[in-house]
C-alpha cells in the first residue's frame, strides 16, 4: 500500500493547531505585525479579476455598452477566474441587503467566489466629523463584505494633507486599528494598498502595517503602484505581508515612462514570499479591456499554475 505524502501525524498536528485557533476570539488584539505571515505549505494562487478593470462600462453613456456587476461576474466565470473582485464604486447608491444577497447568489451559481471588494477611503483626516464618516463607511463595507462572504477589503491610507508625515501615519494607524478590530469580528481582512500618499514608499507602508495591532490587517499588494527606483525590489520587500495581490500590466520606475510589467518576475516575487491566496488582474492600460483582458488572464493563469 502506498504511503500518503501528507502523514497522519502531520495532519493531526495541523488539525490541533487549527482547533486551537478557532477557540481564539477573532477580535483578540495581538502584538504588532513585526514579522510576515507564517504560512505552512507551498504557494497557492487563485485567479481573480477586479471590476475596476471595466470602470468605463459600469456607467457608460451608451446603454447598449453599459454593464452591471452581474454581467461582470458572468465575465469572470466565462474567462476561467476562480474569483471576482467587486469594487464598491459600482454598487447601487441605495445598497440594501437584498442586492448583496442577489449578487452573492449569482456568483455562487456561476461557481465564482467573491474574492473581495475595495473602498475609496482616507484615514489621515484629523479628529472630527469627516474622519468619523470615513471610519463608519469602511465598517459599513465590512458588513457588506461579510454578507457577500467576501474575505477581503482593499483600503487606502491617505495623504499628509498639510500635516507632517509622522502625524498622518499615526492617524492612519489609529483608524486602521479601529476598523481592523471591527473587520475581525466579521471574519474580514483589510488590505492596505500601496496607493501613493503616505504609503508611496515601501518603508512607510511597512511601518504602518507593523504598527497596527490586529491579526486582520495586511497589505493589498498592487504591483503597479510603486513609482520608485526599483519597484520589483520594493514589491518583494512587501510581498510577505500581502493578504491580496492585484496585478497591473504596466510598471513605472521613478522618472521614467510606464512600461510593460514582467509577469514572470511578479509571479516569482509572490511565489518566493510563499503567498497563498487571490491574485486579481486590475487592468488600467489604454487598450479596451474587452480586447486586452482575456489575453492577460490567460497569461496569468499559465504562470500562476507554475
Amino acid at each position: 500500500m502506498n504511503t500518503p505524502s501528507y502523514s497522519r501525524r502531520r495532519f493531526l498536528g495541523s488539525t490541533a493547531a487549527l482547533s486551537l485557533g478557532c477557540l481564539m476570539s477573532p477580535t483578540l488584539k495581538v502584538q504588532s505585525m513585526e514579522q510576515p505571515w507564517k504560512r505552512p505549505g507551498k504557494p497557492r494562487f487563485a485567479l481573480s479579476l477586479a471590476a475596476y478593470s471595466f470602470r468605463d462600462y459600469f456607467n457608460h453613456a451608451d446603454a447598449a455598452k453599459r454593464i452591471t456587476l452581474f454581467d461582470f461576474v458572468d465575465y469572470c466565470a466565462d474567462h476561467g477566474c476562480a474569483g471576482t473582485e467587486l469594487t464598491s464604486y459600482y454598487f447601487p447608491k441605495n445598497l440594501d441587503t437584498a442586492f448583496l444577497l442577489k449578487i452573492r447568489r449569482h456568483a455562487f451559481l456561476r461557481g465564482v467566489a467573491i474574492s473581495g471588494t475595495a473602498v475609496g477611503n482616507t484615514f489621515t483626516l484629523p479628529q472630527g466629523e469627516k474622519r468619523t464618516e470615513q471610519i463608519a463607511m469602511v465598517k459599513q463595507w465590512v458588513d457588506h463584505a461579510a454578507m457577500m462572504t467576501a474575505p477581503h477589503i482593499r483600503v487606502f491610507a491617505g495623504t499628509a494633507s498639510g500635516a507632517d508625515k509622522t502625524e498622518a501615519k499615526r492617524l492612519c494607524v489609529s483608524a486602521l486599528e479601529e476598523c481592523a478590530d471591527y473587520a475581525g469580528s466579521k471574519g474580514v481582512f483589510l488590505g492596505l494598498e500601496n496607493h501613493g500618499g503616505i504609503v508611496s514608499e515601501p518603508g512607510d507602508l511597512l511601518d504602518i502595517v507593523k504598527s497596527v495591532k490586529s491579526p486582520w490587517l495586511g497589505i493589498n499588494l498592487d504591483t503597479g503602484n510603486f513609482v520608485t527606483d526599483d519597484p520589483y525590489r520594493d514589491l518583494a520587500e512587501c510581498a510577505p505581508y500581502a493578504v491580496n495581490v492585484q496585478f497591473k500590466v504596466e510598471i513605472q520606475r521613478r522618472g521614467q515612462q510606464k512600461g510593460m510589467a514582467d509577469f514572470e518576475r511578479l509571479v516569482r516575487i509572490i511565489r518566493e514570499a510563499n503567498y497563498q491566496g487571490y491574485v486579481a488582474l486590475e487592468y488600467e492600460a489604454k487598450d479596451d479591456p474587452f480586447t486586452a483582458v482575456p489575453g492577460h488572464l490567460r497569461k496569468m493563469s499559465e504562470l500562476l499554475a507554475g
